[in-house]
């Protein structure tokens, strides 16, 4: 059974069987939020996931001027206009397309949802913010972010709300989600709606929830980055009451590179650090020179210690030799609320960019070493990882390999 009306040239999530979570009400407190303009992408991404639908895969016919059915727009749409579940659609358009493809496009799915939905419909832009986006509906709830990042724990929330006192105020009433790049985006608001609607389950809602799932994972996940599905087990494990709270202060005082990238042709790279809280820059380190390999660890040092509230993203580069250019070789994104111990290791798969990446070690791990007060940690804090104990002065890299020890400096 397919859910949503049979338009041609729209796809619809398959229903096969109910899906269930544990319900606990719980409401996630977080108090940091980026804007909605956020951080620039990086200059070095893959390729964003195309969101054409099986139709972009043929010829494309050019459709006859007098032709105003939906066939006709579908056939001219680069774009996926999906139904998630009845009352929940998604709009994809990729990153690729030009402007005035866009908004040509814009006009078609106006066109499209105005048909079928009236004006029971209601958008929410999940991407940069512009104003054309009000041709699929005068009122747009802007909820954006930069794309392949993930949003704030307060966003995610904010959005979850918006959508189900939408929902619940008229049995008519249908949710557009707008997404205009990777879909990752767009696998975080469903995902989180599917925990969030769980809280007050009822049995009719159980088929929803089900599509929901398997619409994140069938359309969305393989896309997602790690980051992105990081945040939607914190919203699930707030929600549940899995997630405890942490309200302690956390200083950071050392970011572990175990395994060295090769982003050099001889091998090593030219790493540097920028860290962000609630997307606005708060710290970044100097340019280091590294030789080395899987075996072969950095440690940068930050002191005294920097202190970190709410959400949290570090993006280590590589500066490449004699080029004002520079290619991300990770970036991660976490909430301190979540964060218990006083030292986490992310693997690879847990990294953005370089979970994907072969010019990072396969068995690569960055750890983040914390205290909860700003002083230098005394007599060295032994790393989870890492050989040995060590603790080094201010923009003062340590490598640390098998038999060896020295340091590095920026340069």
């Amino acid at each position: 059974m397919l859910l949503g009306p049979s338009w041609p040239g729209i796809r619809k999530a398959p229903l096969l069987s109910p899906f269930a979570l544990a319900a606990t009400p719980c409401s996630p407190p977080v108090t940091h939020e980026p804007p909605a303009n956020g951080d620039s992408t990086p200059k070095h991404v893959d390729a964003l996931d195309s969101t054409k639908s099986p139709r972009s895969t043929q010829p494309r016919r050019r459709a006859s001027r007098s032709l105003s059915t939906p066939d006709a727009m579908a056939e001219r749409c680069e774009l996926d206009l999906l139904y998630v579940t009845e009352r929940v659609l998604a709009v994809c358009y990729p990153r690729a397309d030009d402007e005035g493809t866009f908004r040509a496009n814009l006009a078609r799915v106006a066109h499209m949802l105005r048909s079928k939905h009236g004006h029971s419909y209601l958008l929410f832009n999940l991407s940069e913010r512009r104003h054309d986006i009000s041709q699929l509906h005068a009122k747009v709830l802007d909820f954006g972010w930069p794309d392949l990042h993930t949003p704030a724990l307060e966003k995610i929330c904010s959005i979850c709300k918006a959508m189900d006192t939408w929902l619940s105020a008229d049995p008519r009433h249908v949710v557009v989600l707008h997404n205009r790049g990777n879909r990752g985006r767009l696998g975080v608001v469903v995902a989180a709606y599917m925990h969030y609607s769980n809280i007050s389950a009822s049995a009719d809602q159980a088929l929803d929830r089900f599509a929901m799932k398997r619409f994140y994972e069938d359309k969305v996940e393989p896309a997602a980055q790690p980051s992105q599905k990081r945040y939607i087990d914190y919203f699930s494990g707030l929600l549940t009451g899995a997630i405890k709270m942490n309200n302690k202060p956390l200083f950071l005082h050392h970011v572990i590179m175990h395994g060295i990238p090769n982003f050099e042709s001889k091998g090593g790279c030219r790493p540097f650090l920028k860290i962000y809280q609630a997307m606005q820059p708060v710290y970044t380190s100097g340019i280091y020179n590294v030789q080395g390999d899987s075996q072969t660890s950095i440690c940068i040092t930050i002191e005294p210690g920097l202190l970190l509230k709410g959400d949290i993203l570090l993006k280590c580069y590589h500066k490449k030799f004699r080029s004002p250019t520079r290619d991300v070789i990770f970036r991660v994104q976490f909430h301190t609320c979540a964060i218990h111990d006083l030292a986490v290791v992310f693997g690879k798969d847990d990294l953005d960019e370089a979970f994907r990446d072969n010019r990072f070690p396969e068995y690569g791990k960055v750890e983040f070493v914390f205290s909860y007060g700003p002083e230098k940690i005394q007599g060295g804090r032994r790393s989870r990882l890492a050989l040995g104990t060590w603790g080094v002065g201010p923009a003062v890299g340590l490598v640390i390999g098998l038999g060896y020890l020295h340091r590095v400096t920026p340069g």
